[in-house]
């Protein structure tokens, strides 16, 4: 009796496997930027959520190409925020087919400057999607991982300003600039990150759309934009 028992749990067990659905990607919308968000333990919320918020809310607007928005991780399980915020990544990027990405976005996490940037499959990942990627775009310390992967050897950048003088002294060949809230190098969009990720995001929003629609999505999350006000570095556009 028991040895029935086994044989039709096991069965049982190996159907129910066999028979689970595939993963179900998200469906985005044809014409229109890919626009990547990297996720990891450890992700700050605020360095994420910010230029999510911004790039979300071209969809409300007429007139433009607007963005698909995703996130993408090495993982199919929940990444956990460095404020504990628990966020299931849309996207594995070691195991699924992704489209192609037109932005990547590059938040901080806790560990960008150190056991991250030993991560050769992630900085091999940035690498692929940096040779058609329109724009590649870092908060606070994703500069670090950028610079890591290579990216930044030819482009002026910035960082989290209490950082900065450690990314000068880790990347000492590169230039980086303080006293700025972001800047654009070519494909290139660095920013100090915090609450001013608002501003690169909104920044890039300009950019691509034109000063209204920069200032109507600003308006819609009651922030201020005048580009002017602004302390930031364009080099090359």
């Amino acid at each position: 009796m028991k040895k029935i028992v086994v044989i039709v749990f096991t069965l049982f067990f190996f159907t129910s496997c066999n028979d689970r659905p595939e993963k179900e990607l998200p469906k985005l919308e044809p014409n229109r930027y890919n626009v990547a968000f990297l996720i990891m333990d450890g992700v700050y919320n605020t360095e994420l959520t910010a230029p999510y918020d911004i790039f979300q809310h071209t969809i409300f607007r007429k007139g433009i190409k607007a963005m698909n928005v995703f996130t993408v991780a090495n993982t199919d399980e929940p990444i956990t925020s460095f404020e504990g915020m628990r966020i299931l990544p849309d996207f594995n990027y070691v195991n699924d087919s992704l489209p192609k990405i037109d932005i990547l976005v590059v938040p901080s996490a806790e560990h960008h400057l150190d056991t991250d940037l030993e991560d050769e499959v992630m900085l091999d990942f940035i690498k692929t999607v940096d040779k058609d990627a329109q724009f590649i775009t870092s908060h606070c310390d994703g500069a670090f991982v950028l610079a890591k992967a290579g990216l930044l050897d030819d482009a002026v950048s910035t960082t989290f300003p209490s950082d900065i003088d450690k990314m000068r002294a880790m990347f000492p060949k590169l230039d980086v600039r303080k006293d700025v809230l972001f800047v654009h190098d070519g494909k290139y969009i660095t920013s100090a990150g915090g609450a001013k990720s608002f501003e690169a995001a909104l920044y890039l929003s300009e950019h691509l759309y034109g000063k209204d629609i920069a200032k109507s999505l600003a308006g819609g999350l009651v922030i201020d934009w005048d580009l002017e006000q602004v302390p930031h570095i364009v080099v090359k556009d």
